[in-house]
């Protein structure tokens, strides 16, 4: 079956572009979680915890301002179900989001936590300072491959690329839909370099013809 253009008026190409760079900072999420047979003893224990970590964080020099935490959060835990649900004691909860740009300290930092009293380590997260910036040159390099594309169909098409009639970002979430079709200068999600932070752009140029 023949496909027909029923409007036709020139050229849109989808291009994707990446940038990756080294971590320049880790976010490590921890909790303090403690359980006791009384709402006392599960405050005692975790202010407790809550005052090691604290000495333990400004020992390795991140400041007060570098955590966020939460008040202290007291529970009632149950285990089991029904007729089989059994009282467990009170549960003292604070949880804690640490930023430090001390990458080469990380590990021996997390362990200290743990040994102050983070009885929980919820997940560490890799980041750099200006994702801004990363972000504006992975547009760039999104433009730059949907107008190498445009380029590429012209040649072969024996037509000259006219100016840019059309610009649309395109979010990263739909980039596989797009790459589905041949979305030029992206990266495969299997060739990403373990350890870096990569941030992704996508962009659909329209580009009217000239004879």
């Amino acid at each position: 079956m023949t496909q027909t253009i029923d409007q036709p008026w020139g050229l849109s190409v989808f291009g994707a572009g990446s940038v990756r760079l080294e971590p320049q900072l880790a976010r490590v999420k921890l909790a303090v979680d403690v359980l006791e047979s009384s709402p006392d003893k599960a405050f005692q224990e975790a202010g407790t915890a809550v005052t090691r970590l604290r000495e333990v964080l400004r020992g390795h020099g991140i400041p007060d301002a570098a955590v966020s935490g939460s008040r202290l959060r007291l529970s009632s835990e149950y285990s089991g179900y029904g007729s089989d649900r059994k009282f467990l004691g009170y549960g003292c909860q604070a949880a804690y989001s640490i930023h430090t740009d001390a990458l080469d300290d990380l590990q021996r930092l997390i362990v200290d936590a743990v040994d102050a009293g983070a009885h929980r380590i919820d997940g560490v997260e890799f980041d750099v300072h200006d994702k801004p910036a990363m972000r504006d040159e992975a547009r760039r390099r999104a433009v730059a491959a949907a107008r190498r594309k445009a380029e590429v169909y012209t040649e072969a098409a024996g037509v000259r690329l006219g100016p840019v009639l059309h610009i649309q970002d395109v979010d990263a979430e739909s980039f596989s839909n797009y790459r589905g079709h041949g979305g030029g200068g992206g990266a495969a999600a299997g060739d990403l370099a373990p350890g870096m932070v990569e941030v992704s752009a996508g962009v659909v140029l329209g580009f009217s013809l000239n004879q």
